[in-house]
């Protein structure tokens, strides 16, 4: 594949152009904002071949982003996280034109987490849960979004379930309640801790993140999984599989 890598400078874009290339794919260009070291500064100034764009840039340029992908027609892995519910929008609105892969976490282990959370809730459906998030201390956006996304795994067996980011003060815990807790701290690359607790038992279930090569190879994954498919909002349970 020919791909085109937004936010190319990043942490995670610069593991996507150094494993795209090891797998055999070919690096069509290289956009992010700076434009420094090869790096075009906007998508529009690249109008070469390309069969896929894969984003890791920030949230506040999904407008510009879905104006290109759906100008040209070429299908979008959409790996920013933050999005505003504007901001989503308009990626649910592009994906009516072309096919779009969005996740807040391209781990396909992250997948299979929120696939057994979702089984968990449903089997222990009066059970108090939480979830502790953790990453490194730059990360500017808090909950993550696969926090969110692990929330709501458990909201779609529990349709009543209310968010409650953090504790403070004094005030009994409500049944219906999803604690979200989020850590900041060091070179955390990414951790997520869902517990499902009841009078006599816990039961936690984990994933935690050794390499960003992970989310790479996930994006990398999901760019060849949109090769072919109809215009649509995708997610990595359609990569996963039933």
């Amino acid at each position: 594949m020919d791909i085109i890598v937004n936010g190319a400078r990043g942490r995670m874009g610069q593991e996507v152009c150094r494993l795209l290339q090891e797998d055999g794919h070919r690096l069509a260009a290289a956009v992010d904002r700076s434009g420094q070291d090869g790096c075009y500064a906007r998508l529009a100034d690249y109008t070469g071949p390309a069969d896929v764009v894969i984003d890791f840039s920030n949230h506040e340029g999904v407008e510009e982003l879905m104006a290109y992908c759906v100008q040209r027609g070429l299908p979008l892995v959409a790996a920013t996280t933050g999005y505003t519910p504007e901001e989503f929008q308009r990626i649910q609105e592009g994906a009516r034109t072309i096919p779009v892969f969005q996740s807040y976490n391209m781990s396909i282990g992250v997948a299979l987490l929120a696939r057994l959370v979702g089984q968990a809730a449903a089997i222990f459906g009066g059970c108090d849960v939480e979830i502790v998030e953790a990453h490194h201390n730059r990360k500017a956006d808090a909950p993550s979004g696969t926090a969110l996304l692990l929330a709501d795994a458990v909201k779609a067996r529990r349709p009543d379930a209310a968010y409650v980011f953090g504790r403070a003060g004094h005030h009994p815990r409500q049944p219906n309640e999803i604690g979200i807790h989020s850590l900041r701290m060091g070179n955390v690359v990414g951790e997520h801790e869902v517990i499902f607790a009841t009078d006599n038992q816990t039961i936690t279930l984990k994933h935690q993140a050794h390499d960003r090569a992970l989310f790479a190879e996930g994006a990398l994954a999901a760019a060849d999984f949109l090769q072919g498919q109809p215009a649509g909002l995708y997610h990595m349970e359609d990569l996963l599989g039933p």
